[in-house]
């Protein structure tokens, strides 16, 4: 069973991280830690190299754990929100995992909202956590 965590390192990434350690010791998951960048002139290669350190702490944390993960970078054209609903249709996620920021309600008009996206779009349950 997979558990797919939408993770970016930063605001509710522990928080994100420390519960897709409860799912996977209560569930069984192997836990799929995914962070999607749109590529192109948006995606330095700073930010690349961002997110990858930032997977590979997470890795780390998961396995120290006791947890057996796996890290996916994305650089797909995507938005996050669709990069993430496609991932874990295309790998069977049974859960997804997934950060909310808490934006102004013009705020998610303007700039959208990846969480909205996944909850409305995934095929699996999804947990928010703020």
């Amino acid at each position: 069973m997979k558990l797919l965590v939408g993770y970016r390192g930063t605001n509710v990434g522990q928080d994100l991280l420390d519960l897709s350690v409860k799912h996977a010791k209560a569930f069984g998951y192997e836990v799929q830690l995914v962070t999607s960048l749109p590529g192109g002139e948006k995606t330095s290669s700073k930010i690349i190299n961002e997110a990858e350190n930032n997977l590979k702490e997470a890795s780390q944390f998961l396995t120290n754990k006791s947890i057996k993960n796996t890290t996916h970078l994305l650089i797909r054209g995507r938005t996050a929100g669709e990069d993430i609903v496609s991932f874990a249709r295309e790998t069977d996620c049974d859960e997804i995992l997934i950060g909310v920021k808490s934006r102004s309600k013009v705020g998610k008009i303007l700039f959208g909202s990846t969480a909205q996206y996944v909850i409305l779009q995934a095929k699996c349950p999804v947990i928010s956590v703020k």
